[in-house]
């Protein structure tokens, strides 16, 4: 598929809020949306990151109309509170990009709730974002949700027994589940929308493998770890991999084609889905599994103490 961010059609009138958007992936996401006309609100943790990336953004693209909110996916709370806000001054969501997430810290890591860091940030976090910010998004025509993935799903598995890697944990393992969570509930939420008329466009990309900030700080700061990682950011992924703002072109493809198939799933074209344009991505057999998919939204409603179900019809 022969695709680059100058075939992204006019975006004006539409608004837009991507995670994790201060920099790598979602930056470069943000900044293309920006560029197309859409209103794009940033989210981070980081207030001084924040202003750093509207003003890069206002410096590429002046009459940009961006800006930036705090949001710590790391807590519920944190959910709750900026939906109120941000449900107080829009009246609907046009497009939804669920980038931000952390990578294979080398211990086991707690949020203030008691969940594992990976699983809490990369999925469930974003999950009851999306719940909470679903009557806005079905207030838009035909919102897009993107929900980013990774090639790492091809290795993850829901272990339901041990979700949160308290008997055993292992830094990638945790990672790859978080990411196959995040597939799962992409294709999830689209055969739910396509049920109960909600009116959506779910979607999912992954980035292939690209240089950002998460690999390099992803497996720790001291010994080995940090060796292999300076060595596959250094080397393997420059040789095999992309840049940041090409991995981001699946993931601003899913949020702007007009040729994107509701529930579609997308990433690199090259070998290996590494590195390439935008073009259908091989979905690995565990995400089809569409009982696994309803059970870990069953479970996901109980953690997060959200219901969807208030929006379907009742017999």
């Amino acid at each position: 598929m022969s695709w680059s961010t100058k075939d992204i059609p006019s975006q004006a009138g539409k608004l837009a809020l991507i995670t994790g958007a201060t920099g790598g992936l979602g930056y470069e996401t943000a900044l293309e949306l920006a560029r197309a006309g859409a209103t794009v609100v940033l989210t981070g943790r980081n207030a001084g990151k924040g202003a750093d990336a509207l003003k890069r953004i206002k410096g590429e693209v002046p009459t940009a109309s961006v800006s930036y909110e705090n949001l710590d996916l790391s807590l519920l709370g944190n959910v709750a509170r900026f939906v109120d806000g941000f449900a107080s001054q829009h009246e609907r969501l046009d497009i939804l990009v669920n980038n931000a997430g952390v990578m294979a810290p080398p211990k086991r890591q707690l949020t203030g709730d008691g969940f594992e860091l990976q699983f809490a940030t990369n999925y469930l976090s974003h999950f009851a974002l999306t719940a909470r910010l679903l009557p806005l998004l079905r207030a838009a025509p035909a919102a897009r949700i993107v929900q980013l993935s990774s090639v790492a799903a091809r290795q993850g598995r829901i272990d339901f027994d041990d979700l949160q890697a308290e008997r055993r944990y292992r830094p990638f393992e945790s990672y790859s589940q978080s990411k196959l969570a995040t597939l799962l509930f992409g294709l999830e939420l689209q055969r739910r929308s396509d049920a109960w008329g909600w009116g959506l466009n779910s979607v999912i990309a992954h980035p292939g493998v690209a240089l950002t900030e998460l690999i390099p700080n992803g497996p720790g700061n001291r010994g080995f770890a940090t060796g292999i990682s300076r060595f596959v950011a250094g080397i393997v992924v420059p040789l095999l991999g992309h840049s940041a703002e090409a991995g981001a072109r699946s993931q601003i493809f899913a949020a702007t084609a007009a040729t994107v198939i509701p529930g579609g799933y997308y990433g690199p074209d090259g070998m290996g889905e590494w590195r390439g344009n935008p073009h259908p991505a091989t979905i690995p057999p565990q995400a089809l599994d569409t009982g696994v998919a309803t059970r870990l939204w069953t479970v996901s409603e109980q953690l997060s103490k959200l219901s969807f179900s208030a929006l379907e019809p009742t017999e």
